[in-house]
């Protein structure tokens, strides 16, 4: 599948102090974009990639991102809905 990769992880401490991972997608064309994730979006994200450790996630295809992301945001919306 072409499109971006994931060519570089970082660990961060986000705005709040926690820890994130910092994540930099390679397009093909050489653009890049940086993309900060909070642990329950690194926990998904490594297991869709199968990987044990940050490092494994090199290479692997920006649509892991992507959906790793979403189900960061899901979690509050499921969580919303219970509530009301």
């Amino acid at each position: 599948m072409s499109g971006a990769v994931i060519s570089r992880v970082e660990l961060a401490a986000a705005h709040d102090g926690d820890a994130e991972l910092n994540v930099t997608l390679q397009y093909e064309n050489g653009g890049q974009t940086l993309v900060a994730l909070d642990e329950y979006a690194v926990r998904v994200l490594m297991d869709s990639c199968g990987a044990s450790t940050p490092d494994g996630l090199i290479g692997q295809g920006w649509y892991h991102v992507r959906d790793a992301l979403e189900a960061a945001s899901n979690r509050f919306v499921n969580s919303n809905s219970t509530q009301q």
